[in-house]
């Protein structure tokens, strides 16, 4: 009886210790102005409203939305820009209900003027704050003039070599002499996958971070998978670090592609790892 007492009174002390350390770094996210989020690409084998109930297991409330992800939760239909006006507020209704806040959407790239056009009111009247994408150079003007225009960003983001964006210098040349709100989404593991030093790359982009894909990997191959954050070769540490010292605001988003099925604990101990992180900064 002593034996399980005592070990009770452990295991509260833990939880205890475990909460401060969260409620901690939350604190000090809070004070940096970083939002910890996931895209929803991380749980695309179920629906959206089933990834929101996974990211609550992993105490994670911002979202990054994807184009073509089986709604769920009663409601018919995908999530895309396309979704009727009805669809569109039982969504929102979805989100409230699940606790959940959805900040950013993509990645998604529109063949023409009128999808763009129908895309940044989309964003609008869902409350969307940043619009990841990989667009087409003849379309950077346009899209400068609409993210003026609803004051929403634009994220460019890297897929890895040959992908066009793949090198941060590529989504400068872009961004130049445009909307302000126009800048990068850093997907600091397909740098990786690229041969590129993520530390460097942050450096290059000082200030035109929109946002991150953040991603730990197990080695520096084209081939290389996802890891728990801490574990793998990105320097995460290294990397908050310099967003800290570069004062970004702005999202982090869980694109943890890796034992698909699986996933939660995974994305859970990542949380975890980034929380003691950023309350250390």
């Amino acid at each position: 009886m002593k034996k399980l007492r005592n070990a009770l009174v452990l295991a509260g002390g833990l939880a205890v210790a475990l909460f401060a350390k969260s409620a901690a770094g939350q604190a000090r996210a809070d004070a940096l102005g970083w939002k910890l989020g996931a895209q929803a690409w991380t749980f695309n084998h179920f629906t959206l409203a089933e990834a929101l109930d996974k990211m609550d297991s992993c105490g994670i409330q911002y979202v990054e939305a994807f184009p073509g992800q089986v709604i769920g939760g009663g409601i018919e239909g995908k999530f895309d820009y396309h979704m009727s006006p009805d669809q569109q507020e039982k969504v929102k209704s979805l989100f409230k209900k699940k606790h959940k806040v959805l900040v950013a959407f993509g990645v998604v790239v529109p063949g023409s003027a009128a999808e763009w056009r129908m895309l940044f009111d989309f964003a609008n009247r869902m409350g969307i704050q940043s619009i990841t994408s990989e667009p087409k150079e003849e379309d950077l003007d346009l899209i400068s003039s609409l993210c003026d225009q609803y004051n929403i960003k634009l994220a460019i983001h890297d897929h890895p070599k040959p992908s066009h964006y793949w090198n941060p210098d590529i989504v400068l040349a872009a961004i130049k002499g445009r909307s302000k709100l126009m800048g990068a989404c850093a997907d600091i593991g397909h740098w990786v996958r690229s041969g590129l030093d993520p530390v460097e790359c942050i450096k290059k982009l000082d200030g035109h971070i929109v946002s991150l894909h953040f991603k730990d990997l197990n080695d520096k191959s084209p081939d290389s998978h996802d890891v728990i954050w801490g574990t793998g070769v990105s320097q995460m540490p290294k990397v908050l670090e310099t967003l800290r010292n570069q004062k970004f605001k702005g999202l982090f988003s869980a694109e943890y592609e890796y034992n698909w099925d699986n996933s939660v604990p995974d994305v859970k101990a990542s949380a975890a790892f980034w929380r003691t992180m950023v309350s250390n900064l």
